[in-house]
């Protein structure tokens, strides 16, 4: 059996690269904000609660938006137990954060953000991806706790779901 991380030595190194580049006292507290904020997609439904709660003329397009940020979570924790990626682990990448679980792939914090980028841009009319997505997926690498890779796939499983969810919503309004 191969060593636990001996088959990824280029994401770790870009792994290693990227903590070393970014990693300072307010981006690492940034950093733990949205892993906090992003955690069990907890943030993101909140969001389009709230949304729902303001926008009463969309209320059950927000409310299914926001059943589907939490299906997109629900899918990566699926996708992570079928393949049991373990989370990095080497001496040149520290971990800044906890986690609910030992497994890694894909990033259920990519997962949701994107899922959440997609489907509230539907809603908002303002394409939310380029803010919210790519500092959650950049946290996730400076917090030391998923490869690259991992951001990548959740990315991709999150726009994928929420892509589907938001034409849904576009037909029936």
């Amino acid at each position: 059996m191969l060593e636990k991380n001996s088959q990824r030595p280029a994401e770790i190194a870009v792994l290693s690269k990227v903590q070393s580049a970014l990693k300072r006292p307010a981006t690492v507290k940034a950093a733990r904000g949205l892993s906090h904020f992003g955690e069990h997609s907890i943030g993101w439904f909140a969001a389009g609660l709230v949304g729902a709660g303001l926008d009463r003329k969309r209320r059950k397009d927000w409310l299914v938006a926001a059943g589907g940020v939490v299906a997109a979570h629900a899918a990566s924790i699926a996708v992570k137990r079928v393949v049991r990626r373990p989370r990095p682990e080497d001496p040149s990448v520290e971990v800044l954060v906890g986690t609910p679980s030992k497994l890694s792939f894909p990033s259920s914090h990519a997962t949701s953000t994107t899922a959440a980028a997609v489907l509230y841009s539907g809603l908002t009319g303002r394409n939310l991806v380029p803010a919210l997505v790519p500092p959650m997926l950049a946290s996730r690498l400076v917090l030391g706790v998923h490869y690259p890779t991992d951001v990548l796939a959740g990315a991709a499983l999150g726009g994928a779901v929420g892509g589907l969810l938001r034409r849904k919503i576009r037909k029936k309004g």
